[in-house]
């Protein structure tokens, strides 16, 4: 071989070896680094230590999301093509940078919950949950960076598995078991429904990259027309599930009774950003060209999933076992169909809509979480978590019956739940703007029914304490005891601390929700 011939062959293995941007990749990377320490300092760290894989977990939680200081700057890509270095697998821009702070802290949050529902003698082992956990929001943080089927995919995947696995961690649990293989099976029904989609994707264009297909299905053979259309709504439904949408959203009550509280309130913010997030970068970067065929189903979508989860919550009733949670369930349902309206008015008004999405899940990720830690507070002395549990808690914990009040009249969008009240106006203009007059009248429906559920449990909370509790129907709770008022018992710190941040944090967005409309309008694509 010639000088020449070895050097060109050299310059040709040199351009298809690529550079990583460890920056851009660090928060996910970090999450994912962490969980592997854990799962192998579980093996050796003895039993009395175990509160350390908790405290590691934290720590390494925290750093991730410092992690995103750093790229605040601009868009940095990393996983380009050789031949074109526009087109990448990994972007870490507003929108992406936006969804990980609200993932990774609310994995944080989660954690903070979970400390205290660790060894000692409870159910859940201490290592297998902390690195179940970090493996989630490592997946969850890498899915809204992906810019390509594939990685979407996997990341969506990594996310998902370990929540299976988290919902049945309760050993011995037949509510918990049950709820983990409900969740399992109609999972992997909808990723098998999406991989269909996906694969009829890439038969019509010949190509995974978002931006790519975005191109190349304008440019489709009409016989590929019905294929490519029917990829399209079929890669939709892997994350209309992910997002609780209806009538994808059977399993969300189930799955929310049976698993821990906090994988629970896990679920219901980290897991919907993990849907919407996938949501809005297939259909808003990759579809654009199919807003015909995405833009009424998603519409349809958002007024059938507000509908049916409202109607839901209503039927909740105060003396049945784990009410309390059941509502929260079928709450998310509802505010997922809010979630949803900006998306569908992006098909009609281009993506200037998708921000009103974005401020609506900061918002609803805060007051979520605020509402299950002070869930998980009161679980501790009333297990059976009813709606009657919370009567009269003003009068054993004024400040924590003061924050949970705060956080349903956030979620019902009233004073002085500010940020509430402008998350929801943002995402009603958003469907007036697009002509969905129809949509923004079925959402104000929805608004006002809502209410009566939001005050309802708002009002119990300062109401006066029974003079007797009547017993529990055996045909509908289980038997057991409740141990004894809230007040005789020292609340946990680290769950004080999540009901505590979450409340300032929406006391803050109160005072100042236009931070959150425009931190929100910067993550447009």
């Amino acid at each position: 071989m010639t000088v020449a011939a070895a050097q060109g062959a050299a310059d040709s293995a040199a351009s298809l070896v690529q550079s990583v941007d460890w920056l851009a990749i660090a928060p996910p990377a970090l999450t994912a680094a962490v969980a592997l320490i854990v799962l192998v300092a579980d093996l050796f760290v003895p039993e009395r230590r175990k509160p350390l894989l908790g405290a590691l977990s934290i720590a390494g939680l925290a750093a991730a999301l410092l992690l995103l200081l750093p790229l605040r700057a601009g868009d940095r890509s990393t996983f380009c093509l050789t031949a074109d270095a526009d087109v990448c697998s990994y972007t870490a821009d507003q929108f992406t940078l936006v969804i990980q702070l609200l993932v990774l802290g609310g994995a944080l949050l989660t954690a903070l919950l979970s400390i205290t529902e660790l060894g000692g003698g409870r159910k859940l082992p201490p290592g297998e949950f902390w690195f179940l956990l970090l493996s989630s929001a490592a997946g969850a943080a890498l899915l809204p960076a992906a810019r390509d089927l594939a990685t979407l995919v996997v990341a969506l995947e990594v996310a998902t598995l370990p929540a299976f696995a988290l919902v049945g961690l309760k050993r011995g649990d037949r509510l918990s078991s049950e709820a983990a293989l409900k969740f399992f099976l109609s999972s992997v029904t909808a990723t098998a429904v999406m991989l269909l989609g996906v694969s009829f994707v890439y038969a019509t264009t010949g190509t995974l990259h978002l931006t790519e297909i975005a191109s190349r299905l304008d440019d489709v053979p009409g016989k590929f027309e019905t294929l490519a259309s029917a990829g399209v709504a079929l890669t939709l439904v892997g994350f209309a599930f992910k997002a609780a949408a209806a009538p994808f959203h059977f399993w969300v009550p189930d799955t929310y009774v049976g698993a821990p509280l906090p994988i629970a309130a896990y679920l219901s913010v980290v897991g919907k950003a993990v849907g919407f997030s996938g949501l809005i970068l297939v259909t808003v970067i990759a579809f654009p060209s199919h807003s015909d065929v995405w833009g009424p189903a998603v519409a349809v979508l958002a007024a059938l999933t507000m509908t049916v989860g409202n109607v839901a919550a209503l039927r909740q009733s105060a003396t049945r076992a784990w009410s309390a949670v059941r509502l929260l369930a079928w709450s998310s349902v509802a505010q997922a169909g809010y979630l949803l309206v900006p998306i569908a008015a992006a098909a009609y008004a281009g993506t200037d809509q998708i921000g009103s999405t974005v401020a609506y899940a900061l918002m609803y990720a805060v007051v979520n979480l605020g509402a299950f830690a002070v869930a998980a507070l009161v679980a501790r002395t009333k297990p059976l978590n009813r709606l009657a549990d919370y009567r009269a808690l003003a009068s054993e914990r004024p400040l924590v019956a003061l924050a949970m009040g705060f956080f349903l009249l956030c979620l019902a969008g009233l004073p002085p739940g500010i940020v509430g009240l402008f998350a929801k106006v943002t995402v009603f203009s958003s469907a007036v703007d697009a002509g969905l007059g129809w949509l923004a009248v079925v959402m104000a429906v929805n608004v006002v029914v809502a209410l009566y559920y939001y005050l309802q449990w708002t009002a119990a909370l300062f109401r006066a304490p029974e003079t007797a509790e009547a017993p529990d129907s055996p045909a509908t709770e289980p038997a057991l005891k409740p141990a004894g008022p809230l007040a005789a018992h020292r609340a946990p710190a680290p769950v004080l601390a999540a009901i505590g941040l979450t409340a300032a944090a929406g006391v803050a967005l109160s005072g100042a929700p236009q931070l959150v409309l425009r931190f929100a309008a910067e993550t447009l694509f």
